[in-house]
């Protein structure tokens, strides 16, 4: 399950970006065609905070679905979610992906503590 190295990964970069403190809330943003799956993210995150000065830390996950669109028609195509068209079903142009590739932390929460006792984390 790679989604607990992408926790501890997150957990990382949350605490060398807000600095020593205690973490509240982590909100991220997952692409459909990440390879993350969020209940799994969600499930490790909890794993990976449980022992720690972050153990109510909540993380928060924005889904980002992947769209498909015609450069000749210059419009969205809607797809059924899992499946994908190649061509353009108006024009028969070959229909592009976008977005959905995503996996951001958009945002950090936290208490800030000293860099010495509870609140410290070891440095890379």
């Amino acid at each position: 399950m790679h989604e607990t190295s992408i926790a501890l990964s997150i957990l990382e970069s949350a605490h060398r970006i807000a600095g020593p403190g205690r973490l509240e809330r982590v909100r991220v943003a997952v692409g459909e065609l990440s390879s993350v799956e969020p209940p799994l993210l969600e499930f490790a995150w909890t794993a990976v905070v449980a022992d720690g000065p972050d153990r109510e830390a909540r993380l928060d996950i924005e889904w980002r679905s992947a769209r498909q669109f015609c450069p000749r028609c210059e419009r969205e195509k809607p797809r059924k979610s899992g499946s994908w068209s190649v061509y353009c079903p108006d024009c028969g142009a070959a229909l592009r992906v976008e977005g959905g590739y995503e996996l951001d932390l958009l945002e950090i929460t936290y208490t800030e503590t000293k860099a010495d006792g509870e609140g410290k984390y070891p440095e890379d």
